[in-house]
């Protein structure tokens, strides 16, 4: 298994807004996609530091879902109230719980 991790700095007066449009637009077209495992938004309202974290089946899975444009789209759909451009790193899930 893999993990996605989006790296975020939010607007503080916009970080409701950010969690709004995540459960209610991100969240279901990610959790759509093949090979998708899991999806996370962890937000410090108090910084307006978040990690969107995505779990999938295959690096492959992560990277087509990459490939296919809709990480850009669906990020597209809140960048304007990000503080600094997001960063993407993925990482091989080595333990779990």
């Amino acid at each position: 298994m893999f993990a996605r991790l989006t790296t975020v700095s939010v607007q503080l007066d916009k970080v409701a807004e950010v969690t709004r449009i995540y459960n209610e637009s991100i969240l279901p077209a990610v959790k759509a996609a093949s090979g998708n495992r899991g999806v996370y938004l962890l937000i410090d309202a108090a910084s307006g530091k978040g990690i969107s974290m995505t779990l999938w089946d295959s690096e492959a899975s992560g990277a087509t879902y990459d490939s296919s444009g809709t990480y850009r789209e669906l990020v597209g759909k809140v960048a304007a109230l990000f503080s600094a451009p997001p960063t993407l790193t993925t990482y091989e899930v080595v333990a779990q719980g």
